[in-house]
C-alpha cells in the first residue's frame, strides 16, 4: 500500500505557528524551521517571565515603601517589622499603593507605628 500523508492538518499546523510569528523580522517570520524555532522559545519566555513579573513588581513595592518611609525617618526593613508585631494585615502591594496614591492612609498607617 501507498505511503499517504495528512496535508490538510500539516499545512493548518504550519499556518498556525507562521500566524503567530507575523510581527516578526525577516525569516523569522515566514520560513517555517526559523518561525517554529522562534515561536517556541517565546513560549518559553513567556512562561519564565510570568514567574519574573512577580519577582519584579515586589521589588519595585518594596522601592515605594522604602522611598515613603524614609519620609518619616524609618528605614523600610523597621517599617514592615512594626508592620508584622502590630498585626497589620496590609501586604506591600497595597502599602506601595497606599504611598503613591492616598499618602493620608499612609502617613495614618506609619504614624499607628510609631
Amino acid at each position: 500500500m501507498s505511503r499517504s500523508t495528512n496535508a490538510v492538518a500539516s499545512r493548518a499546523r504550519r499556518k498556525k505557528i507562521l500566524k503567530f510569528t507575523k510581527g516578526n523580522f525577516l525569516a523569522r517570520a515566514n520560513v517555517w524551521t526559523v518561525a517554529k524555532n522562534t515561536y517556541e522559545k517565546g513560549l518559553t519566555y513567556a512562561y519564565r517571565d510570568r514567574k519574573v513579573k512577580k519577582r519584579t513588581f515586589r521589588a519595585l513595592w518594596i522601592q515605594r515603601i522604602n522611598a515613603a518611609v524614609r519620609a518619616y525617618g524609618m528605614t523600610y526593613s523597621e517599617f514592615m517589622g512594626k508592620v508584622a508585631k502590630n498585626n497589620i494585615a496590609l501586604n506591600r502591594k497595597v502599602l506601595a499603593d497606599l504611598a503613591m496614591n492616598h499618602p493620608k492612609a499612609f502617613e495614618a498607617v506609619v504614624k499607628s507605628l510609631k
